[in-house]
């Protein structure tokens, strides 16, 4: 894998999103530093959105307005394109 395909943060990270995302579950930065040990959420939410155009939704919550991610209801997970270091969630293989 490329350096320009990472986004700035491990492949690791964009798989825990990916993984997380898929299972339905809603994340928030917190989240992604306490399971995954990363800080570039915002990023891999992005990068997901244009590059692999994912539907994520983002809720802002709390006094210091915290985005919480989540697919959108009804996303077809079998539909979806995964980035380079997610592919083995695409075959299920991961889950």
């Amino acid at each position: 894998m490329s350096k320009q395909d990472r986004w700035f943060s491990s492949p690791t990270q964009v798989f825990w999103a990916c993984k997380a995302l898929i299972e339905g579950r809603t994340i928030s930065h917190k989240t992604e530093i306490r399971e995954a040990k990363g800080w570039r959420l915002a990023a891999i939410v992005e990068n997901l959105r244009r590059k692999y155009d994912w539907p994520i939704i983002a809720e802002y919550r709390g006094p210091e307005n915290t985005a919480h991610y989540r697919l959108a209801q009804g996303t077809d997970i079998a539909a979806l394109t995964y980035p380079p270091s997610a592919k083995a969630l695409a075959d299920g293989e991961a889950l």
